[in-house]
């Protein structure tokens, strides 16, 4: 590869368009391919040029204030594969926390006017030590977060000392953020803890049920452990066992739990007396859990419809969609799937209505623009008022709609500074860069109720006798009548047959970084990601998710866009782990309506999911160090990580062969000393390098390395030098390997270990490197060979450290290192004695036998 001007940063290089005239031709040539292929142009659409150092591929991306901005962040990127000719185009624009351009000074041209003004910036942040750590602070949030905590702030490319109480929103303005207020995702909380609860409990927390609002009743409370937890918390809760709590009164609640009990009842009628009998108690919901099939489910006696285990107890199971069609047609009702084996029954219909619109309506929140500026203080009436306007503005956008007069607690407050309820939406709607936003959260509403209706008409439940009055507020204000919005929920559920809509919705969600599109066309998502996902795409998951249930402990979805079909995955530790196991894998048919469970354990290794951060975003949590680890990982070039990636066992054992291991989200060399006959290399042990040469055939001392470092030395010696030697020459002999301190005692006028690189990366007395140079090297020679002719091939065609050449019938000295100089040494009769030579690659090329000599 010819000379790239630029930022080097591992194997591409980084460039503004105005250094690419400079570039080589058949880079320049590349660029233009991909251009033709994004259908973009440079300086409308992009303004820096990734380039992979391989030269086959190659990134455009667009910051669109990289002059202007201090830091500047990425809008779009498109990086095209230049060998298969493929694009994959990714947008920002919405990202709370995009990409950031550090040191980008080193993007431009030596003699650019504002270079100098660039490098002043960055020598100021390295002085400050803001660049340290430099893998987490790539993105918005954590830049954001390390300028606010080095109490320095930006002005222009100035970086200028804090002094005021402003400190914390001046920092956070240089990078257009607002760091007071939260970027988690907001999710249903409530008081008490469900740690100690039964999964049908945890659900019942989950959605709200467990506020104290609702008494609760439980069928079957065995030991009562669900109630002791619930009372502690001052729930009214009481419960009824057969065994444990006879004496107890049956009693009605509002919410029964009918938890793991009527799979334990070996007689069907009894069962179904047992589900009937609960119901009579429910006066709003009833929660049932029983267990389904899994590959434990034969181990026992056949029994009845069920089996006998080992305990002498009876267990049956059931598939999801047996289980609720028994409890359908044994209660004559439409169930909601909440989980694997976890059904609600609503007696109540506006509870059921009220739940059903919160479980599909979008946890994340919906409002991705950008973030209004730090206001100025203001007197105290004009700050009253601006208080209230701000919660009429939070009403709003939460509603997506004007809030009813009934829906405010303070009305009476607005009137009295805006004369009428109307000029105080209209003074809203007035504020600068508030439209938008109010327009935004309008159509997510409007999505959310298309979405409620089509899961409704979908699920062919029975229509409702009367709306819940918030949605019928909701219908009224953005579709005028139920009627219509009935047309718009049956065109979504019409648009759900069209693969064609599908995957043009999946294409720009991996556009804007809310999943991954793989080469089949399928769209995987984060659970976390699907309320920011298209009407259509929601509702293809939902969808699967009634025959499912709750995709709570659910971490990824895949999307099959050409067969209808829906793929759950529970991963082991999604988020902190970089490498997460597949746990659990459920496969539902849309059409068909049939669902497909496979889990994984010791009998079934669980796979890796390799390359995460492909199906992550820039706000994952984690996503920085994700992205680090898997950049690491594909660099090594160990592995075809294209699709599935290799099976767990022999990642490892490749891993370790290569004395590489995993620490937290790093990949970091091998602290272990291995087996000296393990291979270090396609041809050679650590013993073959170790022990050989005529030294340590006299001695025969024990010579191993001490330090993990030289053995990791010693194998990147044999693989990046010594296996190519092989593969091209033949085996070769090797006169001198590795020399350990002792072996160094016995020979220490014929050596010299502080620059030789035979010690590899051993230590003295001190604690130091014996050779600083560190690396590893040996000498050898080819049987039959002329050594001139090797030493030729090895300079034109290997990366090494140095090689020093004594003779066409000698043996080469050659080394790999850190430093990888390249660094030729011929070694030429003198008097009495061989005086060094150092010797460019052009005139060792041109050597001949004669002329070495001379």
């Amino acid at each position: 590869m010819s000379q790239l001007y630029g930022k080097k940063l591992q194997q591409h290089t980084y460039w503004h368009i105005s250094l690419t005239p400079a570039q080589p031709e058949r880079v320049q040539q590349h660029i233009a391919i991909a251009e033709a292929l994004a259908k973009v142009s440079a300086g409308e659409h992009y303004s820096v040029v990734k380039y992979s150092h391989r030269g086959d591929s190659l990134s455009l991306l667009n910051y669109p204030d990289f002059f202007s901005a201090p830091f500047p962040e990425l809008n779009h990127s498109w990086k095209i594969d230049l060998e298969r000719e493929t694009v994959v185009c990714r947008s920002y624009q919405h990202s709370l926390n995009p990409p950031i351009l550090h040191r980008k000074e080193l993007l431009l041209a030596a003699d650019h006017p504002h270079r100098a003004a660039y490098q002043q910036l960055t020598e100021s942040c390295e002085a400050l030590g803001l660049f340290e750590q430099a893998t987490t602070i790539g993105f918005r949030l954590a830049w954001a977060a390390r300028l606010q905590q080095s109490g320095y702030r930006l002005e222009g490319h100035q970086l200028l000392p804090i002094g005021n109480a402003g400190a914390d929103a001046d920092a956070a303005k240089t990078v257009g953020i607002d760091l007071t207020q939260s970027f988690s995702v907001e999710r249903h909380r409530t008081a008490l803890s469900r740690s100690n609860l039964s999964a049908p409990m945890q659900a019942l927390a989950r959605y709200g049920f467990l506020s104290g609002d609702y008494t609760l009743f439980d069928y079957g409370c065995g030991k009562g452990d669900d109630l002791r937890h619930l009372q502690a918390n001052q729930i009214e809760a009481a419960g009824w066992d057969p065994y444990y709590a006879a004496e107890k009164a049956l009693k009605a609640a509002d919410l029964v739990n009918l938890g793991f009990v009527v799979n334990v009842i070996e007689s069907p009628q009894e069962r179904s007396a047992a589900l009937q009998n609960a119901w009579q108690l429910t006066e709003k919901l009833l929660v049932i859990a029983v267990m389904l099939y899994n590959q434990n489910s034969f181990r026992g006696v056949e029994y009845s419809d069920g089996v006998l285990t080992s305990r002498n107890t009876f267990q049956k199971y059931f598939t999801q969609g047996e289980f609720k069609q028994w409890v359908d047609t044994t209660l004559g009702v439409d169930s909601v799937a909440v989980g694997p084996g976890l059904l609600f029954v609503f007696r109540d219909e506006l509870t059921e209505q009220r739940f059903l619109q919160q479980r599909y309506r979008p946890r994340a929140n919906r409002l991705r623009l950008a973030y209004r500026e730090r206001q100025q203080r203001q007197p105290a009436q004009r700050q009253q008022r601006q208080q209230l306007v701000q919660r009429l503005q939070t009403e709003w956008l939460d509603l997506g709609r004007p809030p009813d007069k009934s829906e405010l607690d303070n009305l009476i407050e607005l009137t009295e500074q805006f004369g009428s309820y109307n000029k105080a939406l209209n003074f809203l709607r007035q504020q600068e860069g508030v439209e938008p936003l109010l327009l935004e959260a309008e159509r997510a509403r409007r999505d959310e109720i298309r979405l409620y209706l089509a899961l409704q008409i979908f699920s062919q439940r029975k229509a409702y006798h009367q709306l819940e009055p918030q949605l019928r507020r909701d219908i009224k204000y953005h579709f005028a009548h139920y009627t219509m919005a009935k047309e718009a929920a049956n065109q979504l559920l019409f648009e759900l047959g069209n693969s064609d809509r599908i995957s043009a919705a999946a294409q720009k969600a991996a556009e804007e970084r809310l999943g991954y599109l793989d080469s089949d066309g399928s769209f995987h998502v984060p659970v976390g990601e699907i309320g920011r996902l298209a009407a259509l795409l929601q509702l293809y998951i939902h969808c699967g998710a009634l025959l499912y249930g709750d995709l709570n402990g659910i971490d990824m979805v895949k999307i099959h866009t050409a067969s209808s079909k829906l793929s759950l995955m529970r991963y082991d530790d999604f988020d902190n782990c970089p490498l997460p196991r597949l746990l659990e894998r459920v496969k539902i048919d849309l059409r068909r309506q049939q669902l497909a469970w496979y889990q994984y354990d010791d009998e079934y290794e669980p796979a890796y999911l390799y390359l995460k951060s492909r199906y992550m975003n820039e706000e994952s949590p984690n996503y920085a160090l994700q992205l680090a680890f898997d950049e690491q990982l594909q660099a090594l070039e160990l592995f075809d990580l294209s699709r599935y990636g290799p099976k767990p066992e022999t990642f490892r054992r490749t891993l370790r062969r290569q004395r590489w291991e995993i620490e937290g989200f790093e990949l970091i060399r091998s602290r272990t000393l291995p087996d000296l006959d393990q291979a270090c290399g396609q041809f050679l042990s650590y013993r073959d390098l170790i022990e050989c040469g005529e030294s340590w055939q006299r001695y025969q001392i024990d010579n191993r390395p001490q330090q993990p470092e030289s053995y990791t030395a010693l194998l990147i010696l044999a693989q990046t030098l010594l296996d190519p030697i092989i593969d091209y020459f033949g085996m070769i002999e090797l006169t001198y390997g590795f020399c350990s301190a002792e072996l160094a005692k016995k020979i220490p006028g014929r050596i010299a270990p502080k620059l030789d690189q035979h010690a590899a990366c051993e230590l003295n007395r001190l604690n130091r490197p014996i050779c600083p140079r560190l690396g590893a090297a040996c000498d050898f020679i080819v049987a039959d060979e002329d050594m001139l002719a090797v030493a030729q091939w090895i300079v034109g065609q290997l990366a090494f450290d140095r090689l020093y050449f004594y003779g066409a019938d000698r043996a080469i000295h050659l080394s790999a290192g850190p430093a990888q100089k390249r660094q030729i040494v011929v070694m030429r009769p003198g008097k009495g004695r061989l005086v060094p030579v150092v010797m460019s690659r052009e005139k060792f090329l041109a050597l001949t036998v004669e002329s070495v000599s001379l």
